[in-house]
């Protein structure tokens, strides 16, 4: 059998993670136009023009973005 103070750091601890889990979200669109810097925008548009359509891998998106507060 285990010690009380064990047990009662276990029952903390998973009171803590459940309120963890059920905190609200915030999910933030990474994809937006609005979000690019205007010098991103501007050479873009550039491209455009030129009727360059290729991509630069830097430019490519990576992944999600998480901001956990």
């Amino acid at each position: 059998m285990l010690e009380p103070w064990i047990i009662e750091q276990i029952r903390r601890r998973e009171e803590e993670e459940r309120r963890r889990q059920e905190q609200p979200r915030l999910e933030i669109p990474a994809h937006d136009e609005r979000w690019k810097p205007e010098h991103e925008r501007e050479r873009e548009r550039e491209r455009e023009r030129n009727g360059d359509t290729e991509d630069d891998d830097s430019e490519k998106d990576r992944g999600v973005v998480i901001i956990d507060m």
